[in-house]
């Protein structure tokens, strides 16, 4: 599922939740139903959208009112009028889907590409901006300041080929078995019309698609290639139903075949997922080299090709060092951009300014002393800033260790809890405040006491470490002075753990992210009672 933009923005991308809800404006990159679902319950707000993308999917949702749709086609820039400044967006191909688009932010905020669902090859990177797109060992004349980017292949190592050698290679694997009688087509995904258009056109024959079971599919090609449907059930070429239950299907069409002694049918499956899940699930690196230059035919008798409509990690690797962003996240699936190896090495939040628009895009206040050093390694791109709390969604930051007073720390808009990924895909919230996650911060000594001072104004549960120096449980600051080398330790009296130790603040905090008030842990003593009477019933 696509992920919500964050609070500082006053647009979603292909989320209509009821977090994207509360933004003034929407857009949908494409009408695969993983990014138009709960689209039906956003009656009264305009989304963006090209042509065949809103007519796709008003064939899914009828309810949706055509005046409710925003016309954006690749290539055309839009101004719009927002409250907290105008911006532009500005659509281009995505080299996905039939009406598919990636959408180019440019505001106050920054400049920020959603790539929606994509397969970045060179001709689809050659239709964004020139001034965003820099050239081997050269960056481009202006950063983005985002991408938000689809890593659906993100772990595939191997190079895919590219869409018109996998629709030769369909072909070629049709040319080979000339005696098979039917040939059925898994190409009921929206995006593999290119498939049945190429074969139509070289065989000469229409394509039978049943529109009792498969409408959807019937729908799209009435409104793509109405020229190769057939409503003949005798053709030789029929689409095939890729999910679900695919092998019992196709096992069935091979064993009828046999049982009447005629040739075995030919069933294609054009699609990346197959070697995806086989590189992911080998044991060794031999059994990862799947071919993929020709059709593999597997156990069931189903013959697979490489065709897909998202790029591989060697795609999106050269797409990044082209467009050279500041900050990667990934739309879907969670946390795999951090996995990229251009995230691991470019995407550091040491490498922002003050004055970057990433802070002014999160809401997030900086004040900044010239004496601060900030050094963060192991940045995934997905910050989670609530109240004065700042973490990471996808894997975690390193300890943040900062050499200076407290005075030249970062400060935060009490007022604004920020969250990038809004009420965070699904259902990720920020842990470390339930469970206590450790924060390791190193001071100076002159510092000691304003470091007390600050852990009475954050009243969150969890112990923060600061290095030789102070340990604070942070749900209520009593610091008592120590006589051990200026060591203070400050003790909370509640019961660690129960809610009722937790101040208004914190409970409005857990309320905004629609997160239950944690309850107290069972004592010891509970437990060992409980383990008692267990041990007692066991022995009647």
């Amino acid at each position: 599922m696509p992920i919500e933009m964050p609070k500082g923005l006053p647009f979603s991308v292909d989320t209509w939740s009821p977090c994207s809800k509360r933004k003034r404006h929407h857009f949908l990159t494409h009408a695969h139903k993983d990014h138009s679902s709960g689209i039906s319950a956003h009656f009264s707000f305009p989304t963006y959208s090209t042509l065949l993308t809103k007519t796709l999917v008003r064939q899914h949702y009828p309810q949706l009112d055509d005046s409710l749709f925003v016309r954006i086609e690749a290539g055309q820039s839009v101004v719009i009028d927002d409250p907290d400044g105008a911006f532009t967006v500005t659509a281009f191909d995505a080299n996905h889907c039939p009406g598919a688009v990636m959408f180019l932010f440019e505001g106050d905020f920054g400049n920020i590409l959603h790539t929606g669902d994509c397969r970045l090859t060179p001709e689809c990177l050659q239709s964004l901006p020139e001034k965003y797109v820099g050239r081997k060992g050269k960056e481009p004349r202006c950063r983005l300041d985002y991408v938000f980017l689809d890593c659906t292949f993100g772990r595939f190592h191997q190079k895919f080929p590219s869409k018109h050698s996998a629709i030769r290679q369909v072909i070629n694997c049709i040319w080979k078995h000339p005696d098979a009688p039917v040939v059925y087509l898994t190409c009921d995904l929206l995006g593999q019309e290119e498939i049945l258009a190429s074969v139509s056109q070289t065989f000469g024959s229409k394509i039978y698609v049943d529109k009792a079971s498969n409408p959807d599919c019937f729908q799209a090609l009435t409104l793509t290639f109405p020229g190769i449907i057939s409503e003949d059930p005798c053709s030789r070429f029929q689409l095939f139903d890729g999910f679900p239950k695919l092998y019992e299907r196709a096992n069935a069409k091979l064993v009828e075949a046999q049982a009447n002694f005629l040739p075995e049918p030919l069933i294609i499956r054009p699609s990346a997922q197959w070697y995806a899940c086989g590189e992911e699930y080998s044991e060794n690196q031999s059994q990862r080299k799947l071919r993929l230059n020709e059709a593999i035919r597997d156990l069931f008798g189903v013959w697979h090709v490489c065709y897909s409509i998202h790029s591989s990690k060697e795609e999106l690797e050269w797409a990044l060092q082209l467009l050279a962003p500041k900050w990667v996240v990934s739309t879907t699936p969670s946390c795999r951009a951090v996995e990229l190896d251009y995230v691991a090495k470019h995407c550091l939040a040491s490498q922002l300014a003050s004055d970057d628009p990433i802070w002014k895009l999160l809401n997030i206040t900086m004040e900044t002393s010239p004496d601060v050093d900030l050094s963060v390694k192991g940045v995934s791109g997905s910050f989670v800033v609530e109240g004065h709390s700042q973490t990471c969604v996808e894997p975690q930051f390193e300890p943040v260790k900062v050499s200076t007073s407290l005075k030249g720390l970062i400060k935060f808009s009490p007022s604004k809890n920020v969250t990038l990924f809004g009420k965070a895909r699904l259902g990720l919230q920020d842990f470390s405040l339930s469970h206590g996650v450790p924060k390791v911060v190193s001071i100076s000594d002159d510092a000691l006491q304003i470091a007390a001072k600050k852990a009475e104004e954050l009243s969150f549960e969890g112990d923060v470490q600061v290095e030789g120096k102070i340990v604070i449980n942070s749900t209520k600051a009593h610091c008592q002075d120590s006589v051990d080398k200026g060591t203070e330790v400050c003790k909370n009296d509640s019961t660690i753990g129960s809610s009722k130790s937790f101040n208004e603040r914190f409970r409005k905090l857990y309320r905004s992210m629609n997160v239950p008030v944690p309850q107290p842990l069972p004592s010891l003593m509970e437990l060992m009672k409980a383990n008692k009477r267990a041990k007692r019933k066991f022995e009647f």
